[in-house]
């Protein structure tokens, strides 16, 4: 199996992922309000990614917890959508969900058939992902975490970083630049090593 890669650099052949994986994976992106899953989906699927964003409007920052993301002008309300092939054999559909408490009722809908979940971070405000990942936990969804590299974010040794999301040791921890269709790549990429892990 050959991974195809539109990036001088991508993945070599000791990356290659068994032949036995899923022709099509269902992938849910999470994470709090703001940390970047709408541009995650976006630089990665090879179609016009489908977005349900909406211009924010005074009566939702009422509600919405915007510190650190003050300069945000939309938000999605539904949910992302778009697509990446892996390989010949292996295509994963991928699923934004809004940040917000107040939309977590889609996850419902969302969740079903996930065979696993990418929690993106950002580091000035590792608070909003608490509850994701308690979330994610509940329902028993694996899991990897990307901590999105925002030019002004601190980086942290990934042993803080574990200990401060309380992580087992077995969840991946990875860095991702969400603006890189390469680097967006090599995160579910890991989750697909992550979940064939799980599964032998």
């Amino acid at each position: 199996m050959d991974f195809r890669s539109s990036e001088p650099g991508g993945p070599s052949g000791s990356d290659l992922l068994p032949a036995t994986a899923a022709t099509a994976v269902k992938v849910v992106i999470v994470g709090g309000f703001g940390v970047g899953k709408t541009t995650l989906v976006g630089s990665v699927s090879e179609i016009r990614p489908l977005t349900t964003e909406e211009t924010m409007t005074r009566a939702g920052a009422e509600v919405d917890d915007a510190t650190g993301v003050e300069r945000k002008t939309s938000t999605t309300v539904a949910m992302d959508f778009g697509r990446i092939s892996i390989s010949d054999e292996l295509v994963l559909y991928l699923f934004g969900t809004p940040g917000q408490q107040r939309f977590w009722f889609l996850w419902n809908g969302l969740f079903e058939g996930a065979l696993g979940a990418v929690v993106l971070v950002d580091t000035r405000r590792l608070e909003v992902s608490f509850d994701v990942i308690g979330r994610l936990e509940e329902r028993g969804v694996p899991f990897v975490v990307a901590v999105n590299t925002f030019p002004e974010s601190p980086s942290y040794p990934i042993d803080e970083l574990r200990a401060a999301l309380d992580l087992p040791d077995e969840v991946p921890i990875v860095a991702c630049d969400a603006r890189s269709r390469g680097a967006s790549r090599d995160v579910l990429l890991a989750l697909m090593r992550y979940l064939y892990t799980l599964s032998s």
